[in-house]
């Protein structure tokens, strides 16, 4: 893009998201009212702003529609399967075996919060661990907000390696790098996700019970973010791809020997304030007896899990799912300003056998089939005294309202990409920021990528590139700044819309997207702070 962008200019670009912050958390928007909103002001933005043709908007906005049919291929399913847990009493079995199964509802939260959400992000991505550890919560007795919040908050340190490391094979392909500046990108970003580990850890746990959980729970945080984060920085070393696999995999297995700590092993009566909790009688009052026990309702879950190591790892198979694969073709757009995007004949291609969307789907149909055979449905149905629930409507009736605001995100977050909004916003914070300055922003680049497009990933792909171009031209370590990057991106997630829409509809509370927000932001302004020192002292050290 032949354009330097002005102090003008630079306010446009950043207006859109500012008026989405607005909406959501200070207004109190619904998520859909504040996407539809986004999308206009991005426009008009765009088009008198940015000297954006109409094709190209148009070209733009189909994109963001394609975008989201990936991350609404995992809502629909997960929702599938919500409804026939819920339909079954498989949640309320849930419920009724976790309380049995371990008294201390700290190392529950934690566990099923924190170790099982990053495994699931260790191994599956497109918002599947929120989607599936939300209920789950919810069924434990959490409220709903807290239950979104903190698996959002808890497994950002695997964002960027998570998914058998489709962050960093995305950073690759988009940036030309050494073998060495590539080993020192990679051991950075993992340092630097350190911090997202312990902070996470630390913040999670506050918001279950305040101090007094804190007090409590010191030794079991120190420990889980030690194995995830300074295991990531060790695994880095071994292969990148499954640096958020494995320490996320020791983990979970780490949860039985301390399960059986004194400490853990026991309810704490010094945490007396659980503000993140449903008062106990709310959550323990339910007359009817769920069909099934605990290990009938996690194995949905355990089937999930199994269906997407197999795919992952087992070449074969991940080979010949993914020979089915189709995209769209787009022409090459173009805006006044000189900003060119060129064209795709197969533009983000969809493999739908191995996506984690198709995952859950055949989790939900195997589940309803082996549920419906078993009478729980009926079973459930009659133990209420209520008429057996039709689960497609429900369906319907839960993911519809998800899917607007979605798509809506991702149109905005296309658009302001193809008319040159994005980079003007990175290309702005360079101009005014020295050196040292800059590398303390880095991470904010990254951030408002994640951001904007709900997808670490895209954060990459839209501004790898640009802050290697940027690092070099301030004398900067080009890995440093990359690491800085990586970082946050995966930061931002813990604010991406899209992301937060997923999972309030999975915890059935749509239209509470802002409280979600409000409890998930003052955690990424710190963590974007203590990453942006930590970036500093990485150049001052590497220089």
């Amino acid at each position: 893009m032949q354009f330097s962008p002005d102090l003008i200019h630079w306010v446009l670009a950043i207006l859109p998201i500012a008026v989405l912050i607005v909406l959501l958390v200070g207004l109190q928007w619904t998520a859909q009212q504040a996407g539809t909103t986004g999308i206009f002001i991005a426009s008009a933005i765009a088009l008198f702003g940015f000297s954006t043709p109409l094709d190209t908007l148009a070209v733009a906005s189909a994109k963001g529609v394609w975008d989201a049919i990936f991350i609404l291929y995992v809502i629909w399913p997960a929702l599938l399967l919500y409804q026939i847990m819920s339909h079954s009493g498989g949640y309320d079995a849930l419920r009724r075996g976790i309380e049995r199964l371990s008294r201390n509802e700290l190392f529950v939260v934690v566990a099923l919060g924190w170790v099982f959400t990053s495994f699931l992000q260790g191994i599956d991505g497109f918002g599947t661990p929120i989607a599936v550890v939300a209920p789950l919560l919810v069924a434990f007795g959490m409220r709903p907000v807290y239950a979104v919040a903190i698996p959002i908050i808890a497994h950002i340190w695997a964002k960027f390696y998570g998914t058998l490391g489709v962050g960093w094979l995305a950073t690759l392909q988009v940036v030309d790098i050494d073998a060495a500046t590539a080993l020192s990108t990679a051991w950075q970003s993992s340092v630097l996700m350190c911090i997202q580990a312990v902070l996470g850890g630390f913040t999670i746990v506050w918001m279950y019970g305040k101090w007094a959980a804190v007090r409590s729970g010191w030794p079991l945080i120190l420990i889980i973010s030690f194995i995830q984060g300074v295991g990531q920085v060790f695994a880095v070393f071994v292969d990148p791809v499954l640096a958020a696999f494995l320490p996320a995999s020791a983990a979970l297995l780490a949860l039985y020997p301390l399960s059986r700590w004194s400490r853990y092993r026991e309810a704490d009566a010094a945490i007396t304030d659980r503000p993140a909790m449903l008062a106990r009688s709310s959550a323990t009052t339910q007359d009817a007896v769920p069909p099934m026990g605990l290990w009938t309702a996690l194995a949905p879950y355990g089937l999930l899990t199994l269906l997407a190591l197999s795919v992952s790892m087992i070449d074969p198979l991940h080979n010949g799912l993914n020979t089915f694969a189709f995209g769209l073709p787009f022409p090459e757009v173009s805006t006044g300003i000189g900003m060119i995007t060129a064209g795709a004949a197969e533009y983000s291609a969809l493999r739908p056998f191995n996506h984690p969307g198709a995952y859950i789907l055949l989790t939900a149909i195997v589940t309803y089939l082996v549920f419906a055979r078993k009478g729980y449905f009926q079973h459930w149905a009659a133990q209420k005294g209520e008429k057996m629930a039709r689960i497609l409507p429900g369906l319907a009736q839960s993911a519809v309202p998800a899917s607007i605001p979605i798509i809506a995100f991702l149109v905005m977050a296309s658009i302001m990409k193809h008319s040159g909004q994005n980079i003007t916003l990175a290309m702005g914070i360079a101009a005014v920021a020295p050196a040292y300055l800059f590398a303390f922003l880095a991470n904010a680049i990254g951030i408002l990528g994640a951001f904007m497009t709900s997808s670490s990933t895209s954060s990459q792909v839209i501004f790898s590139d640009v802050q290697v171009r940027l690092a070099e031209a301030k004398g900067l370590p080009v890995s440093t700044i990359l690491a800085a990057q990586s970082a946050g991106g995966a930061t931002g997630n813990a604010i991406a819309p899209a992301n937060v829409v997923m999972g309030a509809s999975t915890a059935r509370i749509t239209g509470q997207e802002g409280a979600i927000i409000r409890k998930t932001l003052p955690w990424t302004m710190m963590t974007f702070i203590l990453t942006g020192m930590a970036t500093v002292l990485l150049v001052l050290l590497t220089r």
